[in-house]
């Protein structure tokens, strides 16, 4: 069973279901294509994680990532596990475009926001099961 998710990110994001070994989720602001990987565990940082773990997880970044980077036709992907705000483990996996509206800087602390469809999340959910990274 996977763990219970940070109020922040319960707040902040859609959760999108499960890959192998951790819960996949998409922050709410469609402005930017931004996946969390919360795997299951109660460990705070990846390096604290048995080789396996650490294995299966890389995996699961390097699908992500690769999905993103084709499905949105990223410039450049952000990814991240910074953990100041929300201290349960988790992975960012963010598709930029040199067109994005706070390109270069940081998403982070901004105020721009949109929310996305629910047309928009199926076919994202979709995508991610045709690519067999949701299950």
């Amino acid at each position: 069973m996977p763990v219970k998710l940070h109020p922040q990110l319960t707040a902040d994001c859609y959760l999108l279901g499960t890959v192998k070994s951790s819960s996949l989720l998409l922050h709410k602001n469609a402005l930017i294509p931004w996946f969390i990987l919360v795997p299951d565990t109660n460990k705070n940082e990846i390096f604290k994680l048995n080789t396996e773990q650490q294995q299966i997880i890389q995996l699961e970044i390097n699908a992500l990532a690769k999905f993103t980077e084709e499905h949105f036709n990223s410039d450049k992907l952000n990814i991240a596990s910074i953990g100041n705000i929300v201290p349960q483990l988790h992975i960012h996996i963010i598709s930029r475009k040199t067109t994005d509206f706070c390109w270069p800087a940081p998403v982070w602390g901004r105020t721009e926001s949109m929310e996305y469809t629910p047309q928009q999340l199926d076919i994202i959910k979709q995508a991610l099961k045709d690519n067999n990274i949701l299950k």
